[in-house]
């Protein structure tokens, strides 16, 4: 890195001012700038403020195309949220970091040998180095599993350890994360982000890269799943991480599953997947402990599979990390653990926790009492739960009893709830520079660090995540709380060789991935509500437009086309009908839960017709107004179809995808021409089904005259070239269902083939005037019945 760097412009450090004993990145305890930052911030203050935010603006904008974002809780529904981001990385010497890792080595192998203990031979707690009721009565110690050995010999595979640097400099552990640590994929992104604002070569070459973390864990997954599947099972997208499941799912050409795709057999793990079942040798579980089996642990989950403990037991799968790993989250751990170490490895913790003392016992529970105006006081064993009461904060009342708990002043507290309490030291956070208004401020931070078990031993990434403050408050670093996410910059003092996922000399081309049933029937029913939406937008459309044309409510037409939406319970008397947008979310519900599946443009398409949608639903008037807001959202939704459609890989999923399209346009379009074309149907109606079937142009140019209710029916029904008519999407069905699994057995067609050739048979050899609506109805009515023979032949 550059020594020589140019005189730093004042402007963008004006005001920067390390608030006393507390340490700051940026500057030391002499006021000196670190060298690490030096040439940074030369290269930073060289900017124009314009040429600054435009930067910042970039990298932005790349999250928001890439369609990052976090789960935000409320009082009310869980709100989506853009992904926060501190532009100004966090810089870090490679020598620094290089013993950050050599501490968290020792602490990894630390909790290894904890977790063996806790769910094998029991001697801490029996030898009285850990109090029993921190075991026992930990709800994340998970006594099913107490004897079951991990198929790979190890509990823990995948670790994040918070971490934040002390007033003297030197950094603390603040906690250990085994349960299902988050954040390695939102880290990746942040170094998308982050190199697009600073993109010349200087800072670039000298950035350690995190694609060496993830090729040598993935290649530790390979080796454990053997020639059995590997895949990452996920909540679901409720989850407030599920963005980074997905990501990190497809970034490592991994499975995305939920609980209900699997299936316990014979105490072997399978898939369902629209070819059968297939077995599983790996599961990287992003989901809590307790929730994995129903049968064995918590009975009211949902989201777990029943057997799954079973075949662990009988050593059939892998699992990144074990279950029960949570038990060594809590924190009332930490007051332990340096005792531990010393007892287990014969040294001292080489980056030690923060000071931690347990409330349970006399000694511990007097001190934190004497000293609470510098402790921080919270719950021994969830680590979710906030701090009760702090140094310069007020009580929580989360739990306790809350503020009624205090009666009796804070010492009788404390007695009283002491074997749930710890107190720990109130250490001030260091702080990092931040952007604010047009220059840096200090903001306090803390590091998260990732480490993966692989067959030569833990490998850490290299920098990559850090929580920032959004104020100097050290309790508002959560993004829930307001913070926001820095990238993390291991500098080395000489350009370092890229690195990349890619293999060197070649590539290897993988089997095409499974498609679970679940996945599949996601995206059938994606096609399914995003083609009903445009059929819907494109009746109200006409229905406002005649109703700009006549300002007559009463038109025939305006009551035939009110009638016929009110059947699927639109309501006309709404320019933007509720029933309209259910329609949309239902369309996101589906696509939410296939994301790993399609591309990111998809995806941001159908959020923007989502946001559209709502915005115009607040000002749109009826008439002309409204059928220009109809215009926008079928605009926006055929933009979604075609970006999904043709862009996306024509694998299996394509073809449910495609199928529930054509089902649901066939479906429309019968039930459409039954109503519009029937004898009793008001002048004017066949005009209109030529408008909604999109096929004005091409009636004009097929037919002499104007539409009859035969040339109708020959373009909008029986046509095999016109991709509105009925026949077309009837064929699409059939070419789609012909080259899915099961389709047909023993050379004879299934009943959904059956059910599909008699429907184009008919079409095939009907004549326009011997369609009367109820045939049409008929037609209408098998058709029903494909969802069905869809998920009795294709999903089961």
């Amino acid at each position: 890195m550059n020594s020589d760097a140019p005189p730093i412009s004042p402007a963008i450090l004006r005001g920067y001012a390390p608030q006393p004993g507390i340490a700051d990145e940026l500057f030391d305890a002499q006021g000196r700038m670190r060298p690490v930052w030096s040439a940074f911030i030369a290269q930073l203050a060289a900017l124009t403020p314009d040429e600054v935010e435009i930067r910042f603006a970039r990298g932005e904008q790349y999250l928001r195309d890439a369609g990052v974002y976090f789960r935000f809780y409320s009082g009310g529904p869980a709100q989506d949220r853009e992904w926060p981001l501190s532009h100004v990385p966090v810089l870090i010497p490679e020598q620094e970091w290089a013993a950050i890792c050599d501490g968290l080595t020792q602490r990894a192998e630390l909790l290894e040998m904890v977790m063996a203990d806790l769910y094998g031979p029991g001697q801490l707690v029996r030898d009285g180095h850990l109090p029993a009721e921190l075991v026992a009565g930990n709800p994340q110690w998970l006594r099913p599993l107490v004897g079951v050995q991990p198929r790979s010999g190890h509990w823990l595979h995948h670790l994040a350890f918070e971490i934040g640097r002390s007033p003297d400099g030197s950094f603390l552990v603040l906690g250990d994360r085994a349960q299902a640590p988050s954040g390695s994929g939102f880290a990746l992104e942040n170094r998308m982000a982050t190199m697009r604002i600073f993109s010349e070569p200087f800072p670039r070459a000298h950035v350690h890269r995190l694609a060496g973390f993830f090729r040598a864990f993935r290649e530790a997954m390979e080796g454990l799943a053997g020639d059995r599947g590997k895949a990452i099972l996920t909540p679901g997208p409720n989850n407030d991480t599920y963005y980074e499941h997905t990501y990190i799912a497809r970034y490592l050409g991994m499975t995305l599953l939920e609980g209900e795709d699997l299936i316990v057999r014979d105490g072997q793990v399978m898939v369902r997947t629209v070819s059968g079942v297939e077995p599983l040798g790996l599961l990287w579980r992003r989901i809590d402990s307790e929730f994995a089996d129903p049968l064995e642990l918590n009975e009211g989950s949902q989201i777990g599979t029943p057997g799954l403990i079973e075949a662990l037991r009988q050593g059939n799968l892998s699992l990144i990390n074990a279950l029960g790993s949570g038990v060594i989250e809590a924190r009332a751990f930490m007051a332990f653990l340096p005792r531990i170490c010393e007892r287990l490895t014969g040294e001292a913790l080489r980056l030690p926790n923060i000071a931690t003392w347990w409330c349970g016992q006399p000694a511990e529970r007097a001190h934190v009492a004497a000293h609470a105006d510098r402790m921080m006081i919270g719950e021994a064993l969830d680590p979710a739960l906030p701090f009760a009461i702090g140094a310069n904060t007020a009580l929580g009342g989360q739990f306790l009893g809350g503020a009624d708990g205090l009666q009796g002043g804070l010492g009788d507290w404390i007695e009283r709830n002491g074997n749930r309490l710890v107190g720990q030291e109130a250490v001030t956070l260091s702080t990092t520079p931040a952007w604010s208004e047009g220059r840096l401020v200090p903001r306090p931070m803390t590091i998260r660090v990732f480490a993966a078990r692989t067959a030569s031993g833990w490998t850490f990434m290299p920098g990559g995540y850090a929580r920032i403050g959004k104020s100097g408050d050290t309790t508002a670093l959560a993004m829930q709380a307001g913070g926001s996410v820095a990238d993390v910059w291991v500098m080395s003092q000489q350009p370092v060789q890229p690195d990349t996922l890619v293999v060197k000399g070649g590539f290897e081309r993988a089997a095409p991935g499974i498609l679970p049933t679940r996945a599949a029937e996601n995206l059938y029913w994606l096609g399914r509500y995003s083609d009903r939406t445009e059929g819907v937008i494109r009746v109200l459309r006409a229905w406002h437009l005649r109703l700009a044309e006549t300002d007559d409510r009463e038109d025939a037409r305006l009551t035939a086309l009110a009638d016929f939406l009110a059947r699927q319970d639109i309501d006309v008397d709404q320019p933007i009908p509720e029933a309209l947008l259910g329609m949309i979310a239902s369309a996101r519900f589906s696509a939410a839960k296939v994301r790993d599946r399609f591309s990111p443009d998809g995806w941001a398409a159908l959020n923007d017709l989502a946001k559209t949608a709502d915005r115009l639903a607040q000002r749109v008037r009826p008439g002309d107004d409204a059928a220009h807001a109809m215009s926008v959202l079928l605009r926006k939704i055929s933009g979604f179809s075609g970006l999904v459609h043709e862009n996306m890989y024509h694998f299996a999923g394509w073809r449910f995808l495609l199928l529930g399209r054509a089902q649901e346009r066939a479906d429309g379009t019968l039930m459409m021409l039954s109503e519009f074309t029937a004898p009793e149907a008001p002048p004017g109606m066949l005009e209109i089904a030529i408008e909604v079937g999109d096929s004005v142009l091409t009636h004009q140019r097929r037919y002499r005259f104007g539409p009859s209710r035969g040339t109708v029916l020959d373009l909008l029904a029986l046509d095999a070239r016109n991709p509105r008519a009925v026949l077309y999407q009837i064929a699409q069905m059939r070419h789609h269902v012909g080259r899915l699994p099961h389709a047909g057995t023993d050379g004879r067609a299934s009943p959904l083939e059956q059910l599909l050739l008699t429907l184009d048979t008919d079409l095939r050899v009907a004549d326009p005037d011997a369609l009367p609506p109820e045939r049409l109805c008929d037609m209408h009515d098998r058709l029903a019945r494909a969802y069905d023979l869809i998920q009795s032949t294709l999903l089961r």
